[in-house]
């Protein structure tokens, strides 16, 4: 009885762990986006990622996303993120909030997917809000 025990609590120990390291990816990016750091938010991009802004919108490898990513950021100097909700998604995570810069305000979207045991960012939207 008390290996059966053991077991079933050794396997619950383990999905609980699986679900706070995706849970926190999401959060690391979402600290990236408050802080504007698009090296540490390029850390969490897949092979390929979806970048749209407002001038521009494409399929980018991992460096050309980052260097998209750090020139928007500096040119809009960033101020903050403020996070409206997080959510699960087949295969991943998204989370919705507002990017709060210098020279306006942005809805940001992220979409991050299930690769192998990571959480990878394939698709980040940055739209203004008038």
């Amino acid at each position: 009885m008390k290996a059966i025990f053991t077991s079933l609590l050794v396997a619950f120990a383990i999905v609980l762990s699986s679900f706070g390291q995706n849970s926190s990816s999401i959060d690391e990016v979402i600290g990236a986006l408050r802080s504007g750091n698009a090296n540490e938010l390029s850390r969490y991009f897949d092979d390929n990622v979806e970048v749209t802004l407002p001038v521009k919108s494409d399929s980018y490898s991992k460096a050309q996303a980052q260097l998209i990513l750090k020139d928007f950021f500096a040119n809009n100097d960033v101020r903050g993120f403020e996070l409206k909700h997080k959510g699960d998604s087949p295969g991943g995570h998204y989370c919705i909030g507002t990017l709060q810069t210098k020279s306006g305000n942005f809805r940001a979207h992220v979409f991050m997917k299930s690769k192998g045991d990571k959480e990878l960012v394939k698709e980040l939207r940055f739209q203004p809000i008038e």
